[in-house]
């Protein structure tokens, strides 16, 4: 059969189709994904904290140990370890670089020599409320738009979320 001779309809509906663009029935787009809108609002929102954070000379993985001393000051390697969610070798290598920058103090344990004990030094302890509020501004600049009762909701979401899969650890990237 030519192409002369092919209806009019036939050639329309052929004409219609991109025949460059594949054809991939049943497979959804990448926008339906809520793991597609979830990290894109991650790597902003994180990407935003990191540059705040860095500009007071610490990276967002120290930054969550210092606030963890704040809370739990003068605590083992390994108790800081479990309450953050990291290998001891991770917290090891976090306070190693801390302590460079005068941040936290390592010192022997005064009941079990052998262990250590971290705490924050006085620059550590001034440093974390700064570092708080730029969590906090950072938080108000990526979801300050919402509502209350949204804000509420979607961290609620978020927790459920995490429990679900049964996440640990902070996240540091």
């Amino acid at each position: 059969m030519s192409s002369t001779s092919l209806s009019k309809s036939s050639r329309t509906r052929r004409s219609n189709v991109d025949s460059s663009a594949p054809q991939h029935v049943g497979i959804s787009e990448l926008e339906a994904h809520l793991g597609y809108w979830l990290r894109v609002v991650s790597n902003h929102v994180s990407h935003a904290f990191k540059a705040k954070v860095e500009t007071l000379g610490v990276t967002v993985a120290e930054w969550v140990v210092l606030r963890a001393l704040f809370d739990s000051d003068g605590i083992k390697p390994s108790e800081l370890a479990a309450k953050i969610g990291l290998t001891r070798g991770a917290i090891s290598k976090l306070v190693d670089r801390l302590a460079a920058k005068d941040l936290v103090s390592i010192h022997s344990d005064a009941q079990d020599g052998r262990a250590q004990r971290i705490t924050l030094r006085a620059a550590g302890r001034r440093l974390v409320p700064k570092l708080a509020m730029l969590a906090d501004e950072n938080d108000a600049e990526a979801f300050g738009h919402l509502d209350l009762t949204k804000r509420s909701a979607l961290l609620a979401m978020l927790k459920e979320l995490v429990e679900h899969l049964g996440l640990q650890g902070a996240p540091l990237d």
